[in-house]
């Protein structure tokens, strides 16, 4: 293994420039590297473990699917997405390809290696039983069977549970597939059916992740009917980061948190 040599300090602003040449485009699958597939149906949630290296895709089935999504360290809980560094760290307020989520310790948890959309959510949180109820009414299991609203803070909770965590450990989430726009005051607008039928997220694991992720609607969703959407799961072998990786050399920043990732599993 060659020696590990920090990056220099930065010191960037928003006007650094971006690498060079062709976004790196999402292709298929090698049949030999797909390692699951699954559909998860609307408002449902589930929670795995993603290895090193390995990537997710997400895909969307239907026009306006969401994915709320959260990510920790496997090996050391404490350690999970940071929602604020994430973003002043790369100077964004959106995400999508050379982008990465970034720990609360500073280290490179995902790259996002391919998107077809251009812009997914970090900032709206994830709706709960209040927003659902207020915007589409109550059904309940008891009442409803399969039909009833489910919203994306219990998934959460009941999926943090399953591996020792609670509420402490909700922390901000990306909403995967979502837009949201702002106005001259600095308002948010939900934009409707941001995600088509087939749009498409790659997200390459930078250490071993748990992952937690709910299929609910978006807190700010304006759909006139409860109806959250399905997505695909895919999980497949993908290549260790170059020294010229896309998202390695997106910003300066990255380079460090993909050291300090890569220190961390010596």
């Amino acid at each position: 293994m060659p020696l590990l040599v920090p990056p220099a300090a930065t010191g960037t602003s928003f006007t650094t420039a971006r690498p060079t040449g062709p976004v790196p485009q999402p292709g298929a699958i090698p049949a030999d590297r797909l390692l699951t597939e699954e559909t998860l149906p609307g408002g449902t949630a589930v929670s795995f473990t993603l290895r090193r290296h390995h990537t997710l895709r997400l895909t969307a089935l239907e026009a306006g699917a969401n994915v709320s999504f959260l990510c920790f360290n496997r090996h050391e809980l404490l350690d999970r997405y940071n929602m604020a560094d994430t973003l002043k760290g790369q100077h964004t307020a959106k995400l999508t390809t050379g982008f990465i989520l970034v720990s609360d310790m500073g280290r490179a948890m995902a790259s996002i290696t391919g998107d077809t959309l251009g812009w997914h959510d970090p900032l709206g949180g994830h709706d709960t039983a209040a927003h659902v109820e207020k915007k589409w009414g109550v059904k309940t299991y008891q009442t409803a069977r399969n039909a009833w609203h489910r919203n994306s803070r219990d998934h959460f909770l009941i999926e943090l549970g399953k591996h020792g965590l609670n509420a402490r450990d909700l922390v901000p989430n990306v909403n995967f597939f979502s837009k949201l726009t702002t106005d001259d005051a600095g308002h948010l607008a939900f934009v409707p059916n941001h995600a088509q039928a087939g749009d498409l997220i790659d997200l390459r694991a930078e250490m071993d992740l748990l992952i937690i992720l709910t299929t609910g609607h978006h807190p700010m969703d304006t759909a006139p009917a409860y109806g959250p959407k399905p997505v695909k799961l895919q999980r497949y072998r993908s290549d260790p980061p170059l020294a010229d990786d896309y998202c390695r050399t997106y910003r300066p920043e990255n380079e460090r948190a993909f050291y300090n990732a890569e220190l961390a599993s010596l």
